[in-house]
């Protein structure tokens, strides 16, 4: 409940709606978030839900309109066909904002009440949804999909009926509560409170369970079990939006195919270390995982500035274990922010924030870890977007050009394209979760705490697994510390400066564990102790992932990469905001200039809350952006009508025009015969059309009269069949 009252005040926060009245999509877009909240925390199967009603109220808006074409209506998706024969549309413009309404309310209605059947909320969510729709007027028990009487309620139903058909064959496994049909996992559970057994891996470098007296999910749900499966290690074989068979290889391993997109190759794999453990980047990432435990303890009296002044503007990420050495701070914690000189919205600097450094650190693992109440990661930018959406300054120009959209338009086409992003860096990260299997920091640094030190070989306590010696952080426990047992039975083990976890607090209303030294196999994430770790593989970081792809897509929707205003802001409460012990012990705003900078942030608070090494967390970054650009060109394809659906003309190159002098577009592909080519403006206007022969599998384009800017160029051929739609860049 409490997280649920935070997420309205963040959407809320220092702003009143621009609107007096909301969309019906982002009516429906709320009901939605509130289903989330009240499932089970699944990031993957949400983010398809997010996609899959957000592809609803986008197709149900473009019937009406006379540029956009449809994803899913009438289309094939995924190799799903969709017929569809037409609708009369109003003349009237009441008549017809009364028929999209009717439309995207059945369409979405009958989508979630089908999602969310068997949700551990149905008793809250399903009468919510129904209150929802009987407020609007409309008729729960009218269920016909025939259309052709000129029903735009049928047609909504119709829709849904189709979007549900989908879902149960698009590789979800949904039929099945989205269960795994062949992932095992190599490791066995690792039992959080039995510290004394060593955890003694089949495999260090793969995923572990994780077995608890009573799970419970960030949604606040029980798990029945104590040991909860790897979830969604398949969901790479979901039909994606805009990821390209290009980027696809199909692995097969242990009898399935796993469809691994973009691969950036293994993570880190540890190694036998004999002198510098630290040169080992795995022993070296789950190290400073550790080292930044140190800055949980409010106590220690060290503040920092958390303004945009200090914080974001980050100029580019690392790609090698030298520059990710230097891009994080492995002893203070933090990356290679240099913060901004001035708000460019009022063109002074960013005031500075001092705050404890540790009730920074706690609040940012508590805030982007969605939990408890948890609209999950992706629900979770839904509810930035809208915030943003609100945002009086806000200037709904997509791209932040041409005309000013309708509250309407703008919703579904910026939740089309979030929702889009979002999905498909669910298939494309849990693809690779599910491919590598990679281990989380609580298994890695146990395992290495259980094998001893691996710096050096002439102490009985040396394992070339083991971990490295750190003075301050890692060291041997000696006769006469405070850890050596009442019979010096710990001498000779490990000890580390950390966080002491959930056994040090009792009341989390009045405790604070702090930081002390403790046995290394006693270390904790900063979590709770009934949750812990997410279960699923950590390589690629879902939370890196999912936050940069949202924050290009909100950069490139809004025109502008700065929240408006230059800057977005969430205020903490002192000793009102922590779950799972008291804090923070101030009042502070976190604040982001950017995107960028807020998803950059996330990315952060999942090393403070022990849950990634950085090797799960730059690549998730970098991944982010590509399927945020990917997902908005190819949105943009749809929303000016210009997008096809086969490719078997290229235009070379894809991006430039090749020829500036001559003004001559060089188009070649295996077509032969007249072609149709259209050029439409980024805003949906067509600038060029010519029909022209393709002979010798190539032909030129005369654009000399386009100016310099981004076009898209639809080719068609004789039978007004589409060969395909590019983004095309006059230099």
């Amino acid at each position: 409940m409490i997280r649920t009252l935070l997420c309205i005040l963040f959407i809320c926060l220092t702003t009143v709606s621009s609107n007096s009245q909301e969309s019906i999509a982002r009516e429906w877009n709320e009901e939605l978030l509130e289903a989330v909240r009240n499932d089970f925390a699944r990031p993957t199967v949400h983010a398809r839900n997010l996609f899959h009603t957000s592809v609803l109220m986008y197709d149900a808006w473009s019937i009406f309109d006379e540029t956009a074409v449809p994803l899913f209506l009438g289309k094939s998706f995924g190799g799903f066909q969709v017929p569809f024969d037409g609708i009369t549309i109003p003349d009237n413009e009441d008549d017809l904002e009364t028929a999209r309404d009717e439309v995207i309310s059945y369409a979405v209605f009958r989508l979630l009440m089908h999602r969310f059947a068997d949700s551990p909320g149905e008793d809250e969510t399903l009468p919510s949804l129904e209150a929802k729709f009987a407020a609007l007027s409309y008729d729960a028990s009218f269920t016909d999909t025939d259309y052709s009487t000129g029903s735009f309620a049928a047609l909504g139903n119709y829709m849904a009926e189709q979007m549900i058909a989908f879902g149960l064959q698009d590789g979800s496994n949904e039929d099945f509560d989205y269960g795994n049909t062949n992932y095992l996992p190599v490791n066995d559970p690792l039992i959080l409170d039995m510290y004394e057994d060593t955890n003694d891996l089949e495999d260090p470098n793969r995923w572990q369970p994780l077995a608890f007296d009573s799970f419970i999910d960030q949604s606040g749900n029980v798990i029945p079990g104590g040991v909860p499966d790897f979830l969604s290690p398949e969901w790479g074989v979901v039909t994606p939006f805009a990821l390209s068979e290009d980027d696809l290889e199909v692995i097969p391993v242990d009898g399935f195919d796993y469809y691994v997109y973009n691969d950036p190759g293994e993570p880190s794999l540890i190694q036998d270390s004999d002198g510098n453990a630290l040169d080992d980047p795995y022993k070296w990432g789950f190290s400073l995982v550790a080292s930044w435990s140190k800055h949980l303890d409010p106590a220690d009296g060290v503040m920092i500035d958390i303004s945009p002044a200090s914080i974001g503007n980050i100029q580019s990420y690392p790609t090698t274990f030298e520059e990710y050495k230097t891009f994080y701070d492995f002893e203070n914690g933090g990356d290679a922010s240099i913060g901004h000189d001035v708000n460019p919205a009022t063109g002074q600097p960013y005031p500075t924030q001092m705050v404890p450094r540790a009730d920074y650190a706690r609040v940012l693992a508590e805030f982007w870890a969605d939990g408890p109440d948890s609209e999950t990661p992706p629900g979770h930018w839904f509810t930035i977007l809208n915030y943003v959406n609100d945002n009086p300054l806000t200037v709904k120009k997509l791209g932040g050009e041409g005309e000013t959209l309708s509250d309407l338009e703008w919703d579904v086409k910026t939740y089309f394209l979030l929702g889009a992003a979002m999905h498909d860096s669910a298939v494309n990260t849990w693809g690779l979760k599910g491919y590598y299997d990679y281990i989380r920091p609580i298994s890695a640094l146990r395992y290495m705490a259980g094998k001893g030190q691996s710096d050096d070989n002439s102490l009985a306590n040396y394992d070339p697994h083991g971990l490295p010696l750190i003075d301050g952080l890692i060291e041997i426990i000696e006769l006469g510390d405070p850890l050596a047992g009442d019979n010096d039975e710990f001498v000779g083990t490990l000890k580390m400066n950390a966080w002491k976890g959930p056994d040090f607090i009792g009341d989390p209303e009045t405790d604070i564990a702090g930081v002390d030294w403790i046995q290394a196999n006693r270390w904790w994430p900063y979590q709770r102790p009934t949750f812990v770790t997410p279960p699923f593989a950590g390589y690629l970081s879902g939370h890196s992932t999912f936050s940069s792809a949202a924050a290009e897509i909100l950069t490139l929707v809004t025109g502008d990469p700065f929240f408006p205003g230059g800057v977005g802001i969430f205020d903490i409460t002192q000793n009102d905001f922590l779950v799972f012990e008291q804090g923070p012990t101030v009042d502070m705003t976190l604040q982001w200039a950017t995107y960028k900078d807020a998803s950059d942030q996330t990315s952060l608070s999942r090393i403070w809350g022990g849950i990634h090494p950085p090797i799960d967390d730059i690549p998730g970054r970098i991944l982010g952006t590509q399927i945020g650009d990917d997902v908005y060109d190819r949105g943009l394809a749809y929303f000016s009508g210009a997008a096809l659906s086969t490719e078997e003309v290229a235009v070379t190159p894809v991006t430039i025009f090749p020829n500036p002098v001559d003004n001559l577009l060089q188009i070649s592909g295996k077509y032969q015969g007249e072609v149709s080519f259209t050029v439409y403006s980024i805003d949906g206007k067509k600038v060029l059309s010519e029909t022209k022969p393709m002979t010798a599998n190539s032909t030129t384009l005369d654009v000399e009269k386009l100016t310099t800017g981004i076009y898209f160029l639809s080719i068609v051929d004789q039978a007004q069949n589409s060969l395909q739609t590019v983004k095309i860049i006059k230099q």
